[in-house]
Parts: structure tokens; sequence; C-alpha cells
């Protein structure tokens, strides 16, 4: 896998874990009669076991899990330093994934995204971005297929909640992308389709897996919720703790219940006070992310009404020009001047504000707009 390289990202854009035992062999040899094993999501430990089931000396475990998740092979043949009799097993036995690219479309920014199909038929989205013609390459990954916390601006949400990804189906979005492109993914980011803290178990499991398989540092992991407040107070005692984003998208609790039904249970007041036990506990800052939706989140009162929630919070703001999205209907994108006059009145307060830079707008890749259906 190499660095980031100019010229191969521009080539790559021009292309057209199961809970399985740790180590017990009789377990392992139980699932092989069962059927062939699923590679992706394995671990360490578990891949050791595995190879304890063959007969293998634990070495192999490493020099399999380097080929899966740092040299990204598609299939058992590129595993070079690996013995040809232990390469012939693994196809008898094992697969590497059972995930496939269903679609992928290019942005004229450079933005990919990516609609997988999962091993029973359901498709979600995962979104590879780049910024400011910075190293980093930033994923953006889905939770789960669809939504249930119907934000009204969310193409998402309009589709409903159909099911959880597993920890292995939202380590293989990245890992999809790496193969795509050649590229190493450096920053992941939990924005895509789904409300992660609804799916809590599977997506520390699935950042475990980023973590220690991918070796990408949790600074540079960030999970974006709606505001599922005792998840919050959860993730803040984790002994790995990622950045928190949170989708604010209003200044109080009438206009937040308007556009976000989750506030009818959890309220902007408790949500608040789960953000300050957080930051307290983990020493992290959060970022308060706000959609600007023209005439209606974006006014001058709105902006006031922010500078006063958040003036005893540490926390970071990033504006989210809102994107249009099929069904939102009365929804419209905000005036720059409104954008730039809304960001000056919180920069006044001592916040650090950023606007976030539209990407992949055009293919509906931007923010709200992931679908996870292949609409033609």
């Amino acid at each position: 896998m190499e660095d980031f390289n100019e010229q191969k990202f521009t080539e790559a854009k021009d292309k057209t874990a199961d809970n399985l035992p740790q180590g017990e062999n009789a377990e392992y040899n139980k699932l092989l009669e069962m059927g062939k094993i699923r590679l992706c999501g394995l671990n360490l430990a578990k891949l050791e076991g595995l190879m304890e089931s063959f007969g293998e000396k634990k070495f192999r475990a490493s020099q399999i899990a380097s080929w899966l998740y740092t040299k990204n092979a598609k299939n058992f043949d590129e595993m070079s330093d690996i013995k040809k009799e232990l390469r012939e097993k693994l196809k008898e036995e094992a697969y590497i994934t059972d995930v496939s690219i269903k679609k992928k479309q290019i942005s004229a920014d450079g933005t990919l995204k990516y609609l997988l199909e999962y091993k029973d038929k359901n498709t979600a989205e995962c979104v590879l971005m780049r910024f400011d013609n910075r190293a980093n390459l930033t994923a953006c990954v889905s939770s789960q297929i669809g939504c249930a916390m119907g934000c009204k601006f969310c193409a998402t949400g309009q589709r409903g909640i159909i099911r959880n990804l597993e920890p292995y189906e939202i380590l293989e979005q990245i890992l999809t992308i790496q193969r795509d492109t050649g590229l190493k993914v450096t920053n992941v980011v939990f924005m895509g389709q789904g409300e992660p803290f609804n799916n809590y178990n599977n997506m520390m499991e699935a950042i475990r897996l980023i973590n220690s398989c991918l070796m990408i540092g949790i600074r540079r992991i960030t999970v974006s919720t709606c505001g599922i407040v005792p998840k919050i107070y959860d993730i803040a005692q984790e002994d790995l703790v990622p950045t928190l984003a949170i989708s604010l998208h209003a200044p109080n609790s009438e206009l937040r219940a308007q556009i976000m039904p989750v506030e009818k249970r959890y309220n902007i007041e408790d949500l608040k006070k789960a953000l300050k036990f957080y930051t307290e506990k983990t020493g992290k800052r959060v970022t308060l992310e706000y959609v600007l939706i023209g005439k209606l989140t974006d006014t001058r009162d709105c902006a006031m009404e922010l500078a006063h929630f958040m003036k005893d919070l540490k926390c970071n703001v990033n504006l989210i020009p809102y994107n249009p999205v099929d069904g939102a209907l009365g929804f419209k994108k905000p005036d720059k001047k409104d954008v730039m006059k809304f960001k000056f009145i919180l920069e006044a307060s001592g916040k650090k504000v950023t606007v976030r830079l539209e990407r992949g707008a055009d293919i509906d890749a931007a923010c709200g707009q992931l679908r996870g259906k292949d609409i033609r």
C-alpha cells in the first residue's frame, strides 16, 4: 500500500467479523465443516486460531493479516510470501470477503462514491474524499443500511431503517476503497448512512478493527451522532474514544424538533449536559455540526442563540450549507452572504468555526445526500 501520490490518485479516479472463537481448534473445525470462513474482519488473535486449526505456525497469521489489511490483497495468489500449500488450503477453506462494488461514481471534484452490496443483497454507500490538496484521504462510512432517525433534510432518513451493519461490513467499506484505488485511507468519519449510536456495539468493534488492523489512530476517527444521549455517556468511558461530532442543526428545542425528531426524546439541554460530561471525561473537544437551511436555520437570531448555547462548551463548529435532497420540500440552500454572516457572529464568541467544503454534490455524495440505493 502506497502513501498518497497525486498521479496515483488521478489514475484511481479514472478507473471505470463475525464473533468467531478465539483460537479453539475444535470450534474452528466445526465452522470449516459448515462452510468457508470469511477472513475480512478477523483480528490477529482470531487469525492465529485459524492457523492453529490448519496445523500452521502462528506467525502465518501475521503474514495473512498484512496481506488483508496493509497490502489489501484481492485474492490468495497475491500472497507471495505464503507457501503454496497454505494458499491452496486457504482457497479451499476460506475467502477474503463477501462484499462487492455494485456501482462507483466519480465527482468532478475527485470524490469517489461506492454503492456496496452485501451478502444479503442489501446495499449501503461509502465515500472517499480529499480536501485542500492535503495528503489526507478521508473515508466516510455508513453504520447502518438506512436510518431510523427521520431528519427532515436527510436523504437516508427518507429510506427508513433496514438493518445494522456488522463490524466487518463497516471495515470492508474502507478496505474496498483501498483495494479499488491502491491508496491508503488516513482518516475515517462515521458520517454516512445510519445513526452510529443505534448500532453502538458493532460500531465500537469496527473502530477497534480500524485502529488495530488498519493502523488508523483513534484521533483520526470521528463519530457523528444526532444526539443519542445515553450513548454519549457510554463512549466517553470507553478505552478507545473517537472524536465526537454532534448533528445539532438548530439552536433551540422548538426549531430542532421541527427538523429532527430525536429532539422529542433527547432534548437539547440534556444533550448539552452529556457533551459537557464527554469533554470533561476525555479532555477532547466536540464538533457541533450545523446545517444552514436557507431562511430557516441560517438567520441572525439563530446565530446569536447558537453562540449563547455553546459559550460554556468546549467545542468547534462546522457549518454545513444545506445540500438539496429530493423529497425535502420547502428547504433550500442558504445565500453565501448569510453563511458568512452566520460564521462571523459565531467567531465573535471566540470559537473556531469552519464551513464544510462541498464534496461530491454532483453525484449525491455530499452531506445528507446518501441513500444507499441504486437509483438510476
